[in-house]
């Protein structure tokens, strides 16, 4: 393992070293060839397609009568803040037992980790099995046109079953996987009361926006954080029976995450189960910014003409990113908001949950547990949200997302990294999913 712990220290060095920033359109050109190569160096059949945004990378290869498609993406988040980077993102470092850099966990070190164990599988069973991948450069900016590239490719793609990008484990290094994600729909609600910023003393005549504002976002949701927008749970999934008894085995984290977070207390006084079914099954209204008038030091006595402030919407299935917006303008009319304008920033993504009855997600919960030595916990769907949804509807396979992360990995954060001891243990549970899956069936 020493050897292919080197190989992948070296591929990881230089994929990173490619800024593919999809935020900035960085490099993409360059990720995208650069990963054709890497998935050819293990002996698939790689090419680049295009007219979907960045070119996506599309590879297969291998023997057998199963086919499993590895879902990837070669994007990477901004590295921004720089100054608070101990190291440069773009060049791979290791130490302290971590390699350190931009995408060292989302995405670039997932993905060399199940190049990795490919080779191992290769290395030890004398053949590659059938297997493909789909790789993209856009995941960090919504997937905008996944969508339309799986249902132009099914055949392509077809597969009995997908593994989804990352996973790891969680913060008592317990394993972990998951067999969804939920949708999200980003938006903008503005208001504008003048046609100018105004003296304060306006303030006894002229309506003032962030008031108005202000209102309209506190109508949106109750104290405890339920949606208060009508309409909003009609096309929300009853839970089954099973996917209830795998929330109840989830451990419950929630007074460590209070501790670790800071916060006083969670919506609605939520533990063990409640807290479970609210954060992984429940959707949800979150406001991200608020912004208006003066902010700076000392006193400046205006009236702002605008506000505006800028939410995302978790989603569960079923249901629908395209309709939330047209939700929130009734019910912005209907509690008298007519000046609120709703404005959607990004094309949404819709949730998505595989079978948790499936074969497969037994298959990667055995994996796990059998190179890890413990159990391995099973999350119905993640609380984040991607691009899985077009996978499961149009090729009708179940995903499963396990991989090499931990908590601390920073994602999406200055100084992101991967502890090499959770790569190599992560690497050890894909090689056998690959011989419970092709070998054992």
């Amino acid at each position: 393992m020493e050897a292919f712990l080197e190989e992948a220290k070296a591929l990881l060095a230089e994929l990173v070293a490619l800024p593919t920033v999809s935020a900035e359109g960085r490099a993409l050109e360059e990720g995208a060839k650069k990963v054709a190569e890497v998935l050819e160096g293990l002996g698939l059949r790689a090419e680049l397609k295009r007219g979907y945004g960045p070119p996506v990378v599309l590879a297969e290869g291998g023997v057998g009568e199963r086919t499993l498609l590895f879902y990837n993406h070669y994007d990477v988040q901004p590295p921004d803040p720089l100054e608070l980077w101990a190291t440069d993102p773009f060049t791979l470092v290791e130490k302290e037992g971590a390699w350190y850099a931009r995408g060292a966990h989302d995405d670039k070190g997932e993905l060399v980790a199940r190049v990795v164990a490919l080779r191992l599988f290769q290395e030890k069973h004398g053949f590659l099995p059938r297997v493909r991948f789909v790789v993209e450069g856009e995941e960090e900016v919504g997937s905008p046109h996944l969508a339309d590239f799986v249902r132009d490719h099914k055949e392509a793609l077809g597969a009995e079953a997908i593994l989804w990008e990352a996973g790891g484990v969680d913060a008592r290094g317990r394993p972990y996987l998951y067999a969804g994600l939920k949708g999200i729909v980003a938006l903008e609600l503005r208001v504008k009361t003048a046609a100018f910023d105004l003296h304060s003393s306006y303030g006894a005549v002229v309506e003032n926006p962030i008031y108005r504002l202000s209102k309209a976002l506190a109508s949106l949701r109750d104290e405890e954080g339920r949606v208060l927008v009508e309409g909003f749970y009609h096309r929300v999934r009853p839970l089954t029976p099973l996917e209830m008894e795998v929330l109840a085995e989830i451990p419950d984290e929630s007074e460590a995450l209070k501790e670790a977070f800071g916060v006083r207390d969670f919506l609605g006084g939520a533990r063990n189960l409640e807290f479970n079914q609210r954060l992984y099954a429940e959707p949800c209204i979150n406001f991200n910014g608020f912004h208006a008038g003066y902010g700076g030091p000392g006193s400046k006595t205006v009236l702002p003409a605008e506000a505006y402030a800028k939410l995302d919407v978790r989603l569960v299935p079923d249901q629908d990113p395209e309709e939330i917006p047209t939700l929130l303008r009734r019910h912005l009319e209907a509690h008298g908001f007519h000046d609120v304008e709703v404005v959607v920033l990004e094309k949404g993504e819709r949730p998505a949950r595989s079978d948790l009855a499936h074969p497969f997600v037994a298959l990667a919960r055995r994996a796990l547990e059998e190179a890890f030595g413990e159990k391995a916990v099973l999350y119905p769907n993640m609380a984040g949200s991607g691009p899985m949804h077009p996978f499961l509807h149009h090729l009708g396979a179940p995903a499963v997302g396990l991989g090499v992360g931990y908590p601390g990995s920073r994602v999406h954060s200055p100084n992101e990294h991967i502890r090499i001891r959770d790569f190599e243990r992560g690497v050890l549970a894909l090689l056998r999913l690959l011989e419970l899956y092709f070998l054992e069936g």
